[in-house]
């Protein structure tokens, strides 16, 4: 098959480039860093330097593909972030429509149900109907992704210096849980077999609550780890005071409220809460340890 890539080689790109490739398919990575074009080479896929807003770009780097998987930046700047993510996906629509692409996989999110109170996933939301309006006659599958283990990362300055870990919801709150290399495991898988229509489809490791988070941490960290409810004040001002731009901040804290009300886990314990990943909790945790 021919698969062209959005992502370049971040955490997801840099494992579903290897698997889809292992698999003799022909796979174009876009990527807008010039230096990525060696890296991606070196892997086996063709590079495609450019602009993921360049729409003409798009429809030239998605013309003759089987299938394409298209994800948004994380953070789309620190202003207008949901409107600017929402803008991405319509290019990417753009360019599917001009080019005739018939199999698209996104990169969506739990929560993506919701038109807002979920933070920067309601982007998501928004590109998720898009797709279902302008893309009717195009086979979509929605991979709602969990939150990136990844993600703990950010806690690593107040693990050191303060000893702790926490957020804006109580240590007895569920998430679902998924490391970026079990979605590059889904969407490979997603993107080779043949789909009809629209689907959702979830991609989580491992469901715990974030007591468990904070223990299999500490276990391997050799400490005691507490996880610390923090109130919505207080997380906001410490992502301030840790530089993160205003909006950002906010759009987290917004999230966590979700995770802590249960909205944004609530339609995937109502699809009986699948877990496709084989990474759980304590095998992610001896990678955390390495940023010590």
């Amino acid at each position: 098959m021919k698969i062209t890539l959005i992502g370049s080689l971040g955490n997801i790109g840099k494992h579903l480039v290897k698997i889809l490739v292992a698999n003799t398919n022909e796979v174009t990575v876009i990527s807008s860093n010039e230096d990525r074009k060696s890296a991606i080479e070196a892997l086996g896929a063709q590079a495609a330097i450019g602009s993921i807003t360049d729409t003409d770009f798009l429809v030239k780097t998605f013309t003759g593909a089987d299938a394409v998987f298209v994800m948004t930046p994380p953070n789309m700047g620190g202003q207008n972030i949901i409107e600017n993510t929402v803008n991405a996906g319509k290019s990417y629509a753009e360019a599917i429509t001009k080019s005739g692409v018939q199999k698209v996989v996104m990169l969506s999110s739990i929560g993506a149900e919701y038109e807002n109170g979920t933070g920067p996933i309601a982007g998501l939301y928004h590109i998720e109907n898009l797709y279902r309006s302008l893309l009717q006659n195009v086979n979509v599958s929605f991979m709602r992704a969990g939150y990136f283990y990844t993600n703990f990362y950010n806690d690593v300055p107040l693990i050191k210096g303060m000893g702790i870990i926490g957020s804006n919801y109580p240590a007895d709150t569920k998430i679902p849980l998924v490391h970026p290399q079990n979605i590059a495991e889904a969407v490979a898988e997603e993107l080779q077999k043949s789909t009809t229509g629209h689907q959702v489809r979830y991609v989580v490791s491992d469901y715990v609550n974030v007591a468990e988070v904070a223990k299999a941490f500490g276990n391997v960290l050799g400490k005691q780890l507490p996880w610390v409810e923090f109130t919505d004040e207080q997380l906001l001002q410490g992502m301030q005071q840790a530089g993160l731009p205003a909006e950002m901040a906010n759009l987290y804290t917004e999230m966590g409220t979700a995770i802590r009300e249960g909205k944004l886990q609530k339609d995937f314990e109502a699809s009986g809460a699948p877990q496709v990943g084989s990474i759980k909790i304590q095998a992610f945790a001896k990678e955390f340890a390495g940023a010590f």
